[in-house]
């Protein structure tokens, strides 16, 4: 399966075996609940799928690459205490707390959340001296006499033999107590997953059109080169990075991501490229609507042409919406803090100073809590961003009244809200209107006015569009009439290609 079909069934296992009967009990019994092994290999996001699942499910998480532990530090280390047998003291071995052990404990205590995952990755890879030890651990939730707390799941992960030659194989008795979920590398189960992260607009149209030079790991006997998904993403934030600085993206830095030299190459070619389009098509006048003069010459160019330009289309609109929901997300989390301190104001009539350093508390207590929540894992990377952003905004206002200390504090924060509020309906109103425009260009330039299916453009756009969290998401909140337009003529063309085969086939039959 792919890695979006992995996540659902460690989730669906996971919520399985946290499910309580009316008596406080799991439902299925602690020992009976198997650990889940994801094989697949190297870098197609297993660890990531654990800290979305994590997020989702409000539960902690603690990850641990397995190979960089001894047995010392997986079980403890001994020391004698003193124990008494039938009347008689005798010296006995004990080991202090699994280090692992620890970790979990310590989540708990720092999270007050009392049950989580812990994530064990490159299992496969441990050493001769640790292998009994993580057989125990499997079968009995315990590193030496240190138990796992209930109410943590264990979700391990390794790499087939043919991409590391430390790996070991499992015995029937080990498999025969795990769940095994086998994941291959699917670029388009991965393309979900990199627009709701942001990656790079370049590197999603240039796998579009060479999807084979998404995932390559080759070993030959003189050297190895590998492409994997972890490898584009970070290409992808550090050529954002750049191109915020100025700083050239080129083959150089290509390659220290995508190690293998023909496809680093051929990205950092066409990256050139995709810039150039970006500048001869004037994707900004497109987005406001305005008249597009090169018609014939994108019309009759190559596929991999039109590709990119939807890939240009696609990623500044995708930029639009993670702004939408950005500052969606911030406005929300300001106007519970603001409620409140409304109510304050009214019951007690706070001042200007008053109000100013409540709003201030406010701020600093928010980040305190966001510190332990990023401290214990409990905050996705996106959340993090809009809960800064709303505790710095809290500060910005907070200053705003300290400076109008004649004006009513009150009416100025309802003043610097709504105009916060009418902001953000703006901008919203506006990639709306870039969105119809990119959908009215792909129609007039791709467009078969004979026919009411549209063109192949247009389905790749809609596509795109349909199958990314945040575009679905502006689309459902805010409505769009000309994405449900040609989405529909779509729809009607799809039925009218079904029919017509219906009638291929009977004809066929009759002759």
């Amino acid at each position: 399966m792919n890695i979006n079909e992995a996540k659902e069934e460690v989730k669906n296992a996971v919520r399985a075996y946290l499910t309580k009967d009316e008596s406080g009990q799991y439902e299925i019994p602690v020992n009976r609940q198997r650990p889940v092994l994801l094989m697949g290999p190297p870098g197609i996001g297993k660890t990531a799928i654990m800290e979305q699942i994590a997020w989702e499910l409000g539960i902690g998480l603690v990850s641990y690459t397995i190979t960089h532990h001894t047995r010392q530090s997986a079980i403890g280390l001994p020391m004698i205490s003193e124990k008494e047998y039938g009347g008689k003291k005798y010296s006995v071995t004990e080991y202090t707390m699994s280090e692992i052990i620890a970790a979990v404990y310590d989540q708990i205590e720092k999270s007050g959340v009392k049950e989580g995952i812990l994530f064990l990755d490159e299992i496969n890879c441990v050493s001769e001296t640790l292998a009994p030890t993580m057989l125990q651990f499997l079968q009995y939730k315990t590193f030496g006499t240190h138990k796992l707390p209930d109410g943590y799941i264990i979700v391990t992960a390794g790499n087939p033999a043919k991409y590391n030659k430390s790996v070991r194989d499992f015995d029937i008795v080990t498999l025969d107590r795990v769940r095994q979920i086998d994941i291959e590398e699917d670029f388009e189960a991965w393309k979900e997953y990199a627009y709701k992260a942001g990656v790079h607009g370049a590197i999603l149209a240039y796998l579009e059109i060479k999807k084979d030079n998404f995932y390559s790991i080759r070993t030959e006997l003189e050297k190895r080169s590998f492409v994997t998904a972890r490898g584009w993403e970070d290409l992808s934030r550090v050529i954002k990075v750049h191109e915020k600085l100025g700083v050239v993206v080129d083959e150089n830095l290509v390659s220290q991501y995508i190690q293998n030299a023909d496809i680093a190459s051929d990205f950092a070619t066409y990256y050139e490229l995709y810039h150039r389009y970006r500048e001869l098509y004037k994707i900004p006048k497109i987005l406001e609507g305005e008249a597009f003069e090169d018609r014939d010459a994108l019309r009759n160019g190559s596929f991999d042409e039109k590709l990119s330009i939807i890939g240009l289309l696609t990623d500044k609109l995708m930029e639009e919406f993670r702004d939408y929901a950005k500052d969606q997300a911030v406005q929300k989390s300001l106007f519970v803090v603001l409620k409140e301190f409304l109510g304050c104001c009214e019951k007690n009539a706070l001042k200007a100073d008053a109000a100013s350093e409540y709003l201030l508390s406010k701020a600093d207590e928010e980040l305190e809590i966001l510190k332990k929540d990023v401290e214990t894992g409990m905050v996705s990377r996106d959340d993090e961003k809009y809960r800064r952003i709303a505790a710095a905004e809290l500060k910005n206002c907070a200053e705003i009244i300290a400076k109008d200390c004649d004006k009513n504090p009150v009416s100025v924060v309802k003043e610097w809200f709504n105009s916060r509020e009418l902001s953000r309906k703006n901008a919203s109103e506006v990639s709306g209107r870039h969105l119809t425009n990119s959908l009215e260009f792909i129609n007039r330039v791709f467009g078969d006015e004979e026919s009411l299916s549209g063109n192949q453009e247009m389905v790749i756009f809609l596509t795109e569009l349909s199958n990314a969290y945040y575009s679905l998401k502006f689309v459902r909140e805010t409505g769009n009439e000309a994405y449900y337009k040609y989405n529909k003529i779509l729809l009607l063309n799809d039925r009218r290609q079904e029919i017509n085969e219906e009638i291929r086939k009977v004809v066929y039959e009759l002759e």
